[in-house]
């Protein structure tokens, strides 16, 4: 294994910093290890290691929505099946981590 000898400085929100090293510690991977690893991604790829677009829709947070606008959302779905607007959960799980990355 090489040595590590070089250091990196990066300004990063706050906040996202907290969250990624709250999830790094229950994986536990220390972050210089997370970002070792990135590094080593990008060469792997001959760069970024996923796709940077922006997602045609977001996913709807069902937790900021009010009583009107979950029923509003329900709505659609009934009426999607309704109108034959339906397709296999494997399907949908496989276009979500393709549409979000996950």
């Amino acid at each position: 294994m090489a040595t590590k000898t070089a250091n990196l400085y990066a300004r990063i929100e706050p906040d996202v910093k907290e969250q990624a090293e709250r999830i790094l510690s229950v994986l536990g991977i220390p972050a210089s290890n997370a970002i070792n690893m990135f590094y080593k991604q990008i060469i792997l790829n001959n760069g970024l290691p996923f796709d940077v677009k922006i997602p045609a829709e977001k996913p709807v947070n069902m937790a900021e929505l009010t009583d009107a606008q979950i029923d509003e959302e329900l709505q659609k779905g009934y009426t999607d099946m309704v109108n034959g607007r339906t397709k296999y959960a494997d399907q949908t799980f496989a276009d979500i981590h393709k549409d979000y990355g996950i």
